[in-house]
């Protein structure tokens, strides 16, 4: 007797189908829409799932880098390698071009992942962009937990948390007026766990930084960064060639990695389900300035 097939949706298959339906969804219903890649591998789950959407066609979005100037060399190889790939069409908004030009203000103190802020903006407004896609996950950060699916931008690019749209039944309200645009979030239901078992699956090329590797580090602030001439070692401080990997990617003076033996996805899926922290707490110094540093950028325009 034959037995009966199996159709029942595994969890990944679930997140899967609900996220490559907001992709279709964005598709029909915003006209100028673009992907927002940092790199990393929420951005990298994001270009397969769009990729799975559109196929055998090819994604019908540009995609956009905010270039800090300080990001890891592995990570722009893997955009590069992702962009040619699909064959999309890359737009890099470079922070160092923004301040040359005038539309962000260095003053020395402030962080190139802050800097971001008007740079990233201003590509949007440069471009016409009306919706934008991004790889924040609500398991990642308490501001991240807060923002819906479809979160609104003023014509400022500013989000105000205390006046969001409901989603009742993942019904989306897509709806803007003149200048204002919507901020796409189709991995919100996904966690950091979740990610690695669908890059598992997949097996599709991420940065090698995610995975243990020799590299030389320094202590700061109790996490453990990359030396480099970005980064020149203060008064005290030592490097040191350690085994470590990264759990997130973004601008290197301010993202740390963690000591590590996991080289494959099957150990980083062991290391990850024990581990008490996520991965922006562990090791995203940008996010320790205060207790609501990431909701107060992300008021700002960030992403």
């Amino acid at each position: 007797m034959k037995a009966h097939r199996d159709y029942r949706l595994t969890q990944l298959d679930e997140l899967e189908a609900e996220s490559i339906h907001i992709f279709r969804e964005v598709a029909a219903e915003f006209e100028k829409p673009v992907i927002m890649f940092s790199g990393g591998k929420d951005s990298i789950v994001m270009l397969r799932l769009a990729q799975k959407a559109f196929y055998p066609a090819r994604v019908p979005f540009p995609v956009l880098q905010v270039d800090t100037g300080y990001d890891f060399p592995e990570v722009l190889a893997t955009r590069d390698g992702w962009v040619e790939r699909l064959g999309a069409r890359l737009i890099v908004a470079s922070v160092e071009q923004a301040i040359a030009d005038g539309v962000v203000d260095d003053d020395g103190k402030t962080s190139r992942n802050r800097l971001q802020i008007g740079t990233l903006l201003h590509a949007i407004e440069e471009n016409g962009f009306t919706a934008a896609f991004g790889g924040g996950r609500r398991d990642e950060e308490k501001a991240r937990a807060k923002e819906r699916v479809y979160s609104h931008r003023d014509e400022f690019g500013q989000w105000d948390p205390k006046n969001q749209r409901p989603e009742l039944w993942s019904v989306y309200n897509g709806q803007l007026h003149e200048g204002e645009h919507m901020r796409i979030f189709p991995l919100s239901n996904w966690t950091e766990l979740d990610i690695w078992h669908y890059l598992r699956r997949e097996q599709v090329e991420i940065p090698s930084i995610y995975f243990s590797h020799r590299r030389r580090v320094f202590e700061r602030d109790g996490m453990l960064l990359t030396e480099s001439d970005f980064n020149p070692l203060r008064s005290g401080e030592t490097a040191s060639e350690r085994q470590v990997r990264f759990r997130t990617v973004g601008d290197l003076t301010l993202t740390g990695c963690v000591e590590s033996d996991a080289d494959t996805y099957d150990s980083i899926i062991d290391e990850i389900s024990v581990a008490r922290l996520t991965e922006r707490g562990a090791t995203r110094g940008d996010d320790r300035f205060s207790e609501a540093a990431m909701e107060d950028r992300k008021k700002m325009g960030y992403f």
